[in-house]
């Protein structure tokens, strides 16, 4: 089950569906194998966001009362052009988790699986 803790390493790790009740709406970032761990923490009536879209039971969703929504980006030329400087002026910066070269995608679809990136994976190509 996925967790979440505070900056402090030496307490222990609470997972958010153990604490959290009553919940309006949930932006769940965690890549997570059990998509639908979150639902009974919502309120009837509130909205679930994940952000990697797993498998979700429709009965159970309805039995809730909770909307499970994803949301897909489109990009945009002119907010893209006056993002540009924003990166080159150090504004705006890419966490970048690790690098690999397009030969070794394998490798970067691996380090997906493991879980915690701190960043994008990037695939290069020569």
């Amino acid at each position: 089950m996925s967790s979440v803790s505070n900056s402090s390493s030496t307490k222990p790790r609470v997972a958010p569906d153990d604490v959290a009740r009553d919940v309006d709406l949930c932006l769940d970032t965690v890549d997570s194998r059990d998509n639908s761990r979150l639902l009974h923490t919502l309120k009837r009536g509130s909205t679930l966001y994940p952000v990697y879209f797993g498998k979700f039971d429709p009965e159970d969703t309805a039995r809730l009362g909770v909307t499970v929504s994803g949301t897909q980006v489109r990009a945009s030329g002119p907010q893209l052009a006056e993002f540009g400087p924003l990166l080159d002026e150090g504004t705006v910066r890419l966490a970048i988790d690790s690098t690999f070269p397009l030969v070794d995608a394998g490798r970067a679809h691996a380090r997906a699986a493991r879980g915690h990136i701190q960043g994008k994976i990037v695939l290069t190509v020569a």
